[in-house]
């Protein structure tokens, strides 16, 4: 090779600039490596800090977490607290029953805890003239218990009511002087939905109007009161 290069001198020249080129482009490139891996380690004495900072921060956040009391999570499944509703030990049910007709309207009243119930209402005395003749005139009445009013098969309606015991001796008590009072039937003033009307009306109950068959008169009776299962008296009653 240093022969060739004698021989031909252009040759030597134009590999002494070769040489030149690739030492000044060598120091470049090495210059452009010194100035990127400065940038990069730079960009990483920016970066970790920051880094490091969060990290600290979840970490403190999460001992704080850790100790610090939280509230109890809310359960779905709670139910809500529910008031039963009181009921007397004593009852009064106003009753209604299929009959030869348009039916019978009476009621039942006692103890809840009692098998034995009492029986008032009010129908003509005697079976088929009594109560034709009931039509016209004024008969005589019976205000007890009649045929069918403890059968339940014969039940058309029912709507009872329940009362403590200071009130249940005041309108069983009423019940019994209405059954002395009441000595005739008729069937369009002194019949047997006008009779226990008067009994709802004495317990603070509103009634309907007594034209009724009994089994309406039943159901409405509930509906004007709302359905409502619990009676206390005024204290002026009785």
């Amino acid at each position: 090779m240093l022969g060739v290069t004698r021989k031909y001198p252009s040759l030597q020249r134009l590999a002494v600039v070769t040489v030149l080129a690739a030492s000044v482009s060598l120091g470049a490139g090495s210059s452009r490596a010194q100035q990127l891996t400065a940038r990069s380690d730079h960009q990483q004495q920016d970066v970790f800090p920051k880094s490091v900072a969060k990290h600290a921060e979840r970490k403190h956040a999460e001992s704080m977490a850790a100790v610090t009391p939280s509230a109890p999570p809310a359960r779905s499944d709670v139910k809500p607290i529910q008031r039963a509703t009181a009921r007397g030990p004593y009852y009064v049910d106003f009753r209604a029953r299929t009959a030869a007709t348009y039916g019978h309207a009476f009621i039942w009243y006692g103890k809840t805890s009692e098998k034995e119930v009492e029986v008032a209402g009010l129908a003509p005395a005697g079976d088929t003239l009594p109560y034709i003749l009931g039509h016209i005139i004024f008969v005589p009445s019976e205000t007890g218990a009649s045929y069918g009013d403890l059968d339940e098969q014969y039940l058309t309606a029912s709507y009872r009511v329940y009362l403590n015991e200071a009130d249940a001796k005041k309108v069983f008590a009423y019940i019994k002087h209405l059954q002395e009072i009441s000595p005739v039937w008729n069937a369009a003033t002194a019949n047997c939905t006008a009779f226990i009307g008067r009994i709802a009306t004495f317990m603070g109950l509103n009634a309907p109007f007594h034209l009724l068959k009994p089994e309406e008169y039943v159901n409405q009776l509930r509906e004007l009161n709302g359905g409502r299962k619990t009676v206390q008296l005024e204290p002026d009653r009785g």
